[in-house]
């Protein structure tokens, strides 16, 4: 039986080539992809069990934590992360018309951020407007010279807009953290390790606490970031990566043990190994 893999679609956006490279990576027979319209649509595709693995974007090394993905990772702790591939980003402005015709730009709104300086510079007057995605965006300006869209080099392949500039994103080391995610149990081998947790009290001193037993197992926090609890105002939740390239799993697997006294609820997404692609 294929793999079905859900990813951000539709076809020609940066998640469908890491779908492409995770699905290589993990040796996937005779996979499909299937393109889903927005984030939240590809992981309620899994965990539906309509798909057998999802590809979201977790991070960007510009706009920080994609939170549309935290946020449903944080209510689906029966998914786990299998892999993780890091993507560059390279971004073109793709029209029917010219520079000085566009008066609208259109892509997801990560793109938009990451792109807002040579906006303001080339493009000062034009209305940016929001999409689903970027390939999404490339398909909504066709025909339309008064438009232009912020998007991948191959997104345009089967449109065959002007590239009008290329690359105009405003970090040049531009990169994005993709996961691909299964309903599979959570494995304890890689070399980085994902997790979650709420704490049971907002007292001084109960965060500090939890980090302190990571720092006691000296263990490597790569990432730390917070987000709304959505349930009242200064609850987080703190979703939190570990290096493993240098640790012993032992010592990884006792903070799970550490940290739950403290946690109203502790997620752990798994290990995993992670790859950085360089080509754009």
């Amino acid at each position: 039986m294929p793999t079905k893999v859900a990813y951000l679609g539709p076809e020609g956006t940066y998640a469908e080539k890491a779908a492409h490279t995770l699905a290589k990576l993990e040796k996937l027979e005779d996979p499909t992809f299937i393109p889903c319209v927005g984030l939240r649509s590809v992981i309620e595709h899994l965990a539906k069990k309509l798909c057998d693995a999802a590809v979201v974007p977790i991070e960007n090394s510009v706009e920080g934590g994609v939170t549309t993905s935290l946020d449903a990772l944080w209510s689906h702790p029966e998914l786990f992360i299998r892999r993780e591939v890091i993507l560059p980003i390279r971004h073109c402005l793709l029209s029917t018309g010219s520079l000085n015709e566009i008066s609208e730009v259109l892509s997801h709104p990560q793109a938009l951020a990451q792109c807002s300086e040579w906006l303001n510079k080339h493009l000062p007057n034009a209305l940016q407007l929001p999409t689903n995605s970027t390939a999404e965006a490339v398909r909504m300006i066709t025909n339309s010279k008064f438009r232009g869209a912020i998007a991948s080099r191959s997104a345009n392949k089967l449109q065959e807009l002007n590239e009008i500039a290329y690359p105009i994103n405003d970090v040049l080391g531009n990169r994005t953290r993709f996961i691909l995610l299964n309903h599979e149990e959570a494995q304890v081998i890689g070399n980085t390790a994902s997790l979650a947790f709420s704490l049971k009290a907002n007292q001084p001193g109960s965060l500090l606490k939890a980090l302190s037993y990571i720092a006691n197992l000296e263990l490597n926090m790569s990432r730390i970031e917070s987000r709304p609890s959505k349930r009242e105002l200064g609850e987080y939740v703190f979703f939190v990566d570990l290096d493993l390239s240098s640790c012993r799993n032992k010592s990884y697997l006792t903070l799970f043990k550490k940290l739950e006294p403290l946690c109203e609820h502790l997620v752990h997404f798994g290990a995993y190994k992670s790859k950085t692609i360089e080509e754009s």
